[in-house]
């Protein structure tokens, strides 16, 4: 397995964070810095099961908003904003892919994955982990991706009095 397209992807959503300009989310949503966040912390998650494939070990993989909230909302008080969140999700994403080019056959590991993409896409079942990967490259960031243009370009807003 190669990670060109992931890759790839997370270079657009590097991107679109590094362009900056984002307002606030509709009522209910994720700021840019939260999407950031929970992009990096699920990294690190898809890090350690990529890790424990390559091992050989039991892993069960979970990508829940949910789950992530209290670890997405510290992530951004400590990076302090999306310049330091944008260098956190650099890294994440760079092991992650790294880890994804040390694959080859081992893709094919089925491992525990629980994921939920709105109404969509809903996995409760073990698949490969190369699938998994797939979705993620496919699916999941390209999801996020939107969501940032969203807030980047957001309504059209009244000009302010006076001007």
């Amino acid at each position: 397995m190669e990670s060109g397209g992931l890759r790839q992807v997370y270079g657009a959503v590097l991107a679109e964070v590094e362009a900056g300009g984002f307002g606030a989310p509709p009522e209910g949503q994720l700021t840019a810095e939260q999407i950031v966040a929970h992009l990096a912390a699920n990294d690190e998650l898809m890090s350690e099961a990529t890790e424990a494939v390559l091992a050989g070990s039991p892993f069960a993989y979970y990508d829940l908003e949910t789950i992530h909230r209290p670890q997405v909302d510290a992530l951004v008080a400590q990076c302090g904003g999306l310049d330091g969140l944008s260098t956190l999700l650099r890294a994440t994403s760079q092991k992650l892919c790294t880890l994804v080019d040390r694959l080859g056959p081992a893709a094919d590991t089925p491992v525990e994955t629980h994921l939920r993409e709105g109404f969509d896409l809903v996995v409760d079942d073990p698949l490969p982990w190369g699938r998994t990967l797939d979705l993620h490259t496919r699916v999941h960031l390209p999801k996020h991706l939107a969501q940032l243009r969203m807030l980047r370009d957001g309504p059209v807003r009244a000009p302010a009095p006076g001007s």
